[in-house]
């Protein structure tokens, strides 16, 4: 039975939502309320990242995190081009020195060969404190607050913000050298310890030291570096330390400025190795320490990591000068502002481009790249070939920002594997070469990338040292005439696989390709590519998995084929040449050389190139080697990606500098901007609602009026 209240009642709730659609707020925001309006920074990360330790972490998903929180001791500077260091944490720029064989001082202009030692005097400037951290937090007498915690002591304890308690202090000259050891020890597999240990003084002595001392301790025991001293690096005052290279490299200026160098804490591992830290994830790859802008204070790795403002910061400045135009475009209306900009910056985990899309569409997230599917609706070309906004991102204010990436996409063979590396000889190059002319990186670009990049015909992008328009023999037959596929498939034969079938047995040639893609976008690219292998009849098979996975298949040398890519940590060639160096190897060695290529006569160029100062017979090296890449075929050069992405209207100081990993202090959020736009681009669409009231108020009410009719007429 319905009473006349209780219908009214219900009646009020059916129009409920007409009677809101005025109301101003956005339904669907996924942030708390008490979020808007502040000046954070929404965006998102697609991958997990697997380390934040600066001595492990060498991903690009990585240093978006760590850039942000440690502190090197230089920079790039944000606006100048070309790139620029300056000092981060320094006082003025390190002071090199070289020195000969017999010890005595050199020239600055000597030549490289008679540069024996090369020592870097580095003072870094009193009073930079790091975040607040439980690890600093003392007792009234001093005495470390969270020391000798028990597994039971840490059983409400789930992130750093359960403790209590936090404290700091001021960063010394000893936690660069501490870090400089942290490289060499065998308890972390540094990405960088080969390649450092042939530059730093006594890096690989000390390694070999830490190595044995190591197998005297507990497994899960704190390893304590302080009382192992070496040559590369030592502290010569509270706030100046000396590092002291064994050979003449002028690149190791740029290493400086990387998260590889930036200071760590002791206090931070003693804290992290207690029992039951690393049960809980407290250890330095999820919770980092640092003196950086931000700090990590959420980290969701499966749904969002969260940075916010570093209430211990130094006091860095916004620069004061950039350059010609840069003042035009508004990016030196910050100038002498202090840092960070903004307060906190949110990283949501987005594995999909549509959900990722739509959302910053709507507002909630501040940038966006562009995927293919969306490119149309974002973009569109002048008859001049010019990018430009189409009129619906205009008309919302958003801003395109382009830049040709100091990076390249390739896939790599892995040159261990016994059928398509070293081991199968000239047979095993002729098929490397064969696949380098099937897989037609020209219609990658143009059906997955939208014309976002050009073919590669060697390890160097442009706007590297080394880097020539002009295009591989192997491949091409002329500029931008790429070889039949008749070719291939003579090479492929030659290699002893006619018509895709091996010679001696007549079975059909399989490969195998590894990848970490997955998704839908991943899946018509992995099609293409099985395509490309089918037109010279050979069959490619996909073994996907996780990231993470996938890294250690790589470790471990287990990958046949593979697809990889590197952002230039410098701007110098020896940063793209060295992923081809022989004792570079990922497989056994942890380093860059992911295809695990060796030839020694690339390995001697290689060594004779990365001292030399840019010129014409530096020129001529690369030359011989790039020659050297081409025949040997060890990748697929792939393509050098053009970078395009979006900014919304109320994101201020956008300039890429592919070099910097540290820029998002600069960034400005007009917040009470994106609120309004927001608002007016996520007004509710109530009607619906409304009418599917009015409706069911047709249906209900004549069974009501006659419900009453029926009342009345028995009282």
């Amino acid at each position: 039975m319905i009473h006349y209240p209780a219908m009214r009642n219900w009646i009020f709730l059916l129009l409920l939502p007409a009677l809101l659609s005025g109301c101003g707020e956005a339904w669907n925001n996924p942030y708390p309320q008490e979020d808007a309006g502040t000046d954070t920074f929404y965006t998102v990360f697609e991958e997990r990242p697997k380390h934040l330790d600066p001595a492990r972490s060498y991903s690009s998903n990585e240093v978006e995190f760590t850039g942000q929180i440690y502190e090197p001791p230089l920079q790039y500077h944000f606006l100048k081009r070309p790139y620029t260091l300056e000092p981060l944490t320094t006082d003025g720029m390190p002071a090199v020195r070289y020195w000969g064989k017999d010890g005595r001082e050199l020239p600055q202009n000597s030549s490289p060969e008679n540069i024996a030692r090369t020592t870097y005097d580095i003072t870094i400037r009193p009073g930079i404190r790091y975040q607040p951290h439980p690890a600093f937090a003392v007792l009234p007498d001093g005495k470390p607050r969270y020391l000798g915690l028990s597994v039971q002591d840490l059983e409400k304890i789930d992130t750093l913000g359960d403790f209590e308690h936090a404290g700091s202090r001021e960063l010394t000259a000893e936690d660069y050298v501490y870090e400089i050891k942290r490289l060499a020890s065998p308890r972390l597999n540094s990405p960088i310890f080969g390649l450092m240990s042939e530059y730093i003084e006594g890096l690989d002595d000390l390694n070999k030291q830490l190595v044995k001392a190591a197998e005297s301790l507990p497994k899960d025991a704190w390893f304590d570096l302080r009382p192992y001293g070496f040559a590369g690096a030592k502290a010569t005052g509270k706030h100046s330390f000396r590092i002291t290279l064994k050979a003449h490299y002028p690149q190791f200026i740029y290493w400086l400025a990387m998260p590889f160098f930036a200071p760590v804490p002791w206090e931070a591992e003693r804290f992290y190795a207690q029992p039951g830290m690393a049960e809980r994830n407290l250890n330095l790859d999820w919770f980092p320490v640092g003196t950086g802008p931000f700090m990590l204070s959420e980290n969701d790795p499966n749904r969002r990591m969260v940075l916010s403002r570093n209430p211990n910061f130094h006091g860095e400045t916004y620069p004061t000068e950039g350059e010609t135009g840069d003042a035009e475009k508004g990016l030196l209306a910050d100038a002498g502002k202090p840092l960070p900009l903004m307060g906190r910056a949110v990283f949501t985990l987005e594995k999909e481009d549509i959900p990722q899309w739509n959302k910053f569409l709507q507002g909630y997230y501040d940038s966006s790249g562009i995927s293919s599917d969306n490119f149309d609706q974002a973009v569109q070309f002048s008859p001049e070939g010019e990018a430009d906004l189409t009129p619906d991102m205009k008309e919302k204010g958003i801003k395109l920002v382009t830049a040709i990436t100091t990076s390249n996409r390739y896939m790599g063979f892995n040159m261990r594997d016994p059928l398509i590396g070293h081991a199968g000889g000239e047979a095993a190059r002729k098929l490397r070469q064969a696949i380098s002319i099937a897989v037609d990186y020209e219609e990658f670009i143009s059906i997955f990338l939208n014309g976002r990049g050009i073919a590669a015909h060697g390890a160097l992008p442009p706007g590297i040292f080394g880097y020539r328009e002009d295009f591989n023999p192997v491949v091409y037959a002329a500029p931008g005439k790429r070889r039949g596929l008749d070719e291939a498939k003579k090479l492929l034969a030659e290699a002893g696989y006619p018509n895709g079938r091996s010679a001696s047995t007549g079975e059909p040639l399989v490969l195998y390709f590894d990848t970490a893609a997955t998704g839908p976008d991943a899946k018509s690219r992995l099609d293409w590519l099985i395509k490309q292998f089918r037109k010279i009849d050979i069959q490619l098979v996909i073994r996907a998995t996780d990231y993470n996975r996938f890294q250690d298949k790589m470790l471990r040398g287990n990958a046949q084929i593979f697809e990889w890519g590197w952002n230039a940590d410098y701007p110098d060639p020896e940063n793209f040449l060295f992923l081809l160096y022989g004792p570079n190897a990922k497989a056994g060695k942890n380093g860059e050389n992911a295809a695990n290529y060796s030839n020694p006569e690339f390995d001697r160029l290689f060594a004779q190139m990365k001292g030399m100062a840019n010129g014409p017979q530096r020129q001529a090296v690369i030359d011989r080697m790039t020659g050297l890449l081409r025949e040997d075929a060890p990748w697929l050069f792939g393509f050098f990606p053009k970078g395009f992405s979006l900014q919304h209207a109320w994101v201020g100081n956008v300039k890429p500098n592919l070099m910097a990993n540290n820029t998002l202090k600069y960034r400005r959020i007009d917040a009470e901007l994106r609120q309004q736009n927001i608002a007016q681009w996520n007004r509710p669409v109530l009607w619906p609602f409304a009418a599917c009231a009015l409706v069911l108020l047709a249906l209900v009410l004549p069974a009501w009026r006659q419900y009453r009719r029926h009342e009345e007429g028995r009282a």
